[in-house]
């Protein structure tokens, strides 16, 4: 038989009571609560179950803190502390339009990003990573408001917000070029010498099995006959248009651009020092997309329109297209024209582009079948944005870009660089010229000519024996008819305007009696 346990008492007097089961009692059904009952329950009145109470004396626990405020968080220390947290990698503020480099996760602002892109980073501006992508982050945005609404004064001047924003838009996927290949040195002379070393080709039993048939004398070998650099280019000899180096003009290894009508050694640096046919060269600074992107002179052919270039860039990533193929079917339509390139040639785009002077232009209507590097991409730059147009109208597009209305001002609408109004308008169609017949031009001025029946029409009518004689067979119209055919032509010469009456009406000769009888009979 189990003894019973008495209740423990507390240290206040009340009991803790045993709670016992529905289906009996237990030796563990009899063991007292481990835990007292929270103090918050304790002064309860019987039957009042209701939570309001505790809560709200919780929340006058939290009112009554401590006076050396242990429990509460300083506002200015914490702004600080975000500030920090915050700056940006590049320019050492508060981000601004916050973007993210994937995979590294660093953050900047996006105008930093789009600026360091622009000159040349082909890699993270915080780690150096390989990086592929820069996305704007809007958790990092909402985070940077809330601290500038509390601490107005941290935020960045207008002016700043300004040039930004002219710089970076928000939302606007970023790409980071891969790096680029470096090029080989090129094959320069390690000392500084005042007269012209042999070209490749000058030397006998060379390994390109063609002499030069004018040699240059080495001048090591015999000084008194060499060829001083302040004389020039020796006869039958150039300078290289990539390495620099002399070259023979008539060695089979050398090419001459048809466009800037510079040469090539073909020997310096493979595949560079070269004027290949214009189907297979390769335009210069444009290997890849990433070349397209950091390059600001695509952007200028669409006259600051980054939306259009975005949409351009996105649609050669997903059909798999590079610039080369951009290239060639540039070619391929340019050749196609009645004048093929003699509106660049005109243009003078293929003026100054190497280090050395070109030659003489023997034709400027000749056929171009030769090109080189630098050529190749001036060709793919001025022919980009036409390219796009005939591109867009295969209807490879997405339904919402082919969408978007036509901006009036077309091509030449100043906000175009606007973010908002370039996404929703299109600004590659130029406005239709207005319908209808153009005006043709004035006729230059001259004296009149007196005796020009042009200038000076007859007034009178034709005399009689010029006009058809009446046939009497036919009979004629009525008397009233003839009487006003007949008044009309004095009439009319009267007022000054000649008139011719209608063939078969006789015509008398005029007198004056004809002449009052023919006026009353109008009046």
């Amino acid at each position: 038989m189990d003894a019973a346990v008495p209740d423990p008492v507390t240290e206040d007097g009340s009991r803790n009571h045993s709670i016992d089961p529905p289906g009996g009692s237990s030796s563990s059904a009899t063991a007292p609560l481990k835990r007292s009952a929270s103090e918050a329950f304790e002064d309860v009145p019987e039957g009042e179950t209701s939570n309001k109470r505790p809560r709200e004396e919780s929340e006058d626990a939290v009112g009554q803190a401590e006076p050396d405020g242990g429990g509460r968080v300083d506002g200015e220390a914490l702004a600080d502390s975000l500030e920090e947290e915050l700056q940006c990698g590049c320019c050492s503020a508060i981000v601004y339009r916050p973007v993210v480099v994937a995979p590294c996760q660093h953050f900047f602002c996006g105008s930093c990003v789009t600026l360091w892109i622009r000159n040349g980073g082909t890699s993270c501006p915080a780690c150096r990573t390989v990086s592929t992508s820069v996305s704007f982050s809007r958790p990092l945005q909402t985070v940077v408001d809330t601290l500038l609404r509390h601490a107005p004064g941290k935020a960045r001047s207008v002016s700043e917000r300004m040039q930004a924003d002219a710089i970076y838009h928000p939302g606007v996927h970023l790409r980071i070029p891969s790096p680029r290949q470096a090029s080989p040195e090129p094959n320069v002379p390690a000392a500084n010498r005042l007269y012209v070393t042999p070209c490749p080709h000058c030397v006998p039993g060379n390994q390109w099995g063609w002499r030069c048939p004018q040699p240059i004398t080495d001048p090591d070998v015999d000084p008194a006959h060499a060829w001083p650099i302040e004389d020039g280019n020796p006869p039958g000899h150039a300078t290289c248009g990539n390495c620099e180096n002399l070259l023979a003009l008539q060695a089979p290894t050398t090419t001459r651009c048809d466009f800037c009508q510079v040469s090539f050694c073909g020997i310096g640096i493979p595949h560079r020092c070269v004027a290949a046919p214009l189907a297979v060269q390769h335009p210069h600074g444009f290997s890849d997309l990433s070349d397209l992107i950091q390059c600001g002179e695509v952007y200028e052919c669409f006259d600051g329109n980054t939306v259009e270039v975005d949409i351009m860039l996105d649609y050669l990533t997903a059909q798999g297209l590079s610039p080369r193929h951009i290239y060639r079917e540039i070619v391929a339509h340019i050749q196609s024209q009645p004048r093929q390139f003699a509106p660049l040639i005109e243009l003078e785009l293929f003026m100054d582009l190497h280090p050395v002077p070109g030659g003489v232009d023997p034709d400027p209507n000749a056929p171009r079948t030769r090109i080189c590097r630098m050529c190749a991409a001036e060709v793919l730059l001025y022919g980009l944005r036409d390219w796009w147009i005939r591109e867009r109208k295969k209807g490879f597009l997405e339904e919402h870009i082919m969408a978007r209305p036509d901006c009036p001002q077309g091509s030449q609408c100043p906000r175009q660089k606007d973010h908002a109004h370039a996404k929703e308008f299109n600004h590659l169609i130029v406005p239709p010229d207005p319908v209808g017949v153009a005006p043709a031009p004035p006729s230059p001025l001259r004296e009149p000519d007196l005796a020009s029946v042009a200038d000076f029409p007859l007034l009178v009518p034709p005399p009689a024996r010029d006009r058809p004689m009446p046939n009497p067979a036919d009979p004629g119209p009525s008397e009233p008819r003839r009487v006003i055919a007949r008044a009309m032509p004095v009439v009319l010469d009267v007022m000054g305007i000649a008139h011719v009456p209608e063939p078969g009406d006789p015509v008398p000769a005029p007198s004056s009696q004809d002449f009052r009888d023919e006026v009353d009979a109008l009046l």
